[in-house]
């Protein structure tokens, strides 16, 4: 499903204008990416955290040029899902394999 696609259904389900859910939609994207980069993260009960993750520094490699670079620590967006919505993609019988 693209975003198209949950715009499109959301607005049938709700009978709300496509226009006005993209614009929902965007807005609830902006303030995810906002609050993350403020390093605050983001819970949403019954559904998952989009939290930062904390990257160690490490020693990676340029394989074309054979040389060692150092890779800083850094941080990085992650999205870990709540328990019951885990539970329920496991126990769903649509899943195609």
């Amino acid at each position: 499903m693209r975003k198209a696609d949950l715009i499109t259904s959301i607005a049938e389900k709700t009978g709300v204008p496509k226009v006005d859910v993209l614009v929902s939609l965007e807005a609830f994207f902006k303030e995810v990416k906002v609050s993350l980069e403020k390093g605050e993260n983001v819970y949403i009960r019954g559904f998952g955290s989009f939290i930062t993750k904390k990257r160690a520094k490490k020693i990676g490699r340029n394989i074309k040029k054979n040389i060692a670079i150092e890779i800083p620590e850094h941080h990085i967006p992650s999205f870990k899902p709540a328990k019951v919505f885990t539970e329920m993609v496991k126990k769903s019988k649509q899943i195609k394999s």
